[in-house]
């Protein structure tokens, strides 16, 4: 779960939706103040348990480094509806309107066009975190015209680690027993044991901490976490941790793609260890950055460095 190290929207964003062809999605779109060359524009796609909300922190250095930034809800995500059915997240589903979102936003399927200000335009980039990555993947290798190039940031060749793999199905069996808010305050109870020196899983047996782990945080950002759980669809949930558990590797898939990528991570990661990610960048003879300082989530925990190095990528490949 990344945790914005801000919340209110810079001058230079606003929140609106996104009218595509598969349904609207909740969007936080920021674009390069007057007098800035534009360069293009960066569709963002959130991991698992999070949001559009997760870039926040890479909207102004991007927008007054050029580039126009639409980062999304994917369905059943927050402030984007979804179905309370597994079948609609599955991951082709979900690439299909993550397509559907990127020709809204290039001005090619959203009635009326994608922004009031005709912010539209450019070699458009896509960057997939976490789950995100998975599915961003999926996407372009369904259909890689829509976009100028592919960013995985602290998303790996195949499913999560061992030791994730069973704090989500740990997290997907509570799901299925248990409401929303339920879950919530056994994963709180969960981390007040752990701060104490006990370590226990949503059930109260012994177990590691959960994937969805709510350590301490500002009193505003761990309000804004509480409510973002309660507005995502659980099915979302038991849907795509099911599928970060049976990911297969379609690393040489991607790789026969011919589209410049970028696998940018931080120095440490417990989804997919670093090692995993530098050979995939090797495999795809990728773009591989390291964020020092940061974990699984260098967007929000060094979001200036995370977007000095995107907007390097992007402008060699637009």
């Amino acid at each position: 779960m990344s945790r914005p190290p801000i919340l209110a929207l810079p001058a230079c964003a606003r929140a609106r939706s996104l009218r595509t062809s598969r349904g609207d999605f909740a969007v936080h779109e920021a674009v390069p103040p007057e007098g800035t060359a534009r360069r293009g524009t960066a569709l963002m796609v959130p991991g698992y348990t999070g949001s559009k909300e997760d870039f926040i922190a890479l909207l102004e250095p991007l927008a007054l480094a050029g580039f126009r930034v639409v980062a999304a809800d994917g369905r059943g995500q927050h402030e984007s509806a979804g179905p309370r059915e597994e079948r609609a997240y599955g991951q082709r589903e979900l690439a299909l309107d993550l397509l559907a979102q990127a020709a809204a936003v290039s001005g090619d399927g959203a009635p009326g066009g994608p922004a009031a200000d005709g912010a539209s335009g450019g070699p458009l980039h896509l960057l997939g975190h976490s789950l995100g990555g998975l599915i961003s993947r999926a996407a372009v290798l369904s259909d890689a015209a829509p976009f100028a190039s592919l960013t995985l940031m602290s998303s790996g060749p195949a499913a999560i680690s061992p030791a994730q793999q069973s704090r989500t199905k740990l997290l997907i069996d509570a799901l299925l027993v248990m409401d929303m808010e339920s879950v919530w305050q056994a994963m709180r109870e969960s981390d007040a044991r752990a701060a104490a020196g006990v370590v226990d899983g949503i059930d109260g047996t012994p177990e590691v901490a959960d994937i969805a782990d709510t350590p301490e945080v500002p009193d505003t950002t761990g309000e804004f976490l509480h409510r973002r759980w309660l507005a995502t669809v659980p099915e979302q949930l038991i849907a795509t941790g099911r599928q970060l558990l049976a990911e297969p590797d379609r690393v040489e898939e991607l790789a026969a793609v011919p589209l410049p990528k970028h696998v940018l991570s931080g120095a440490v990661d417990y989804a997919w260890p670093v090692p995993l990610m530098d050979a995939m960048a090797r495999r795809l003879e990728a773009r591989r950055t390291v964020i020092e300082g940061a974990e699984h989530s260098p967007n929000a925990e060094r979001p200036q460095e995370t977007a000095r190095a995107l907007a390097d990528f992007w402008a060699q490949e637009g």
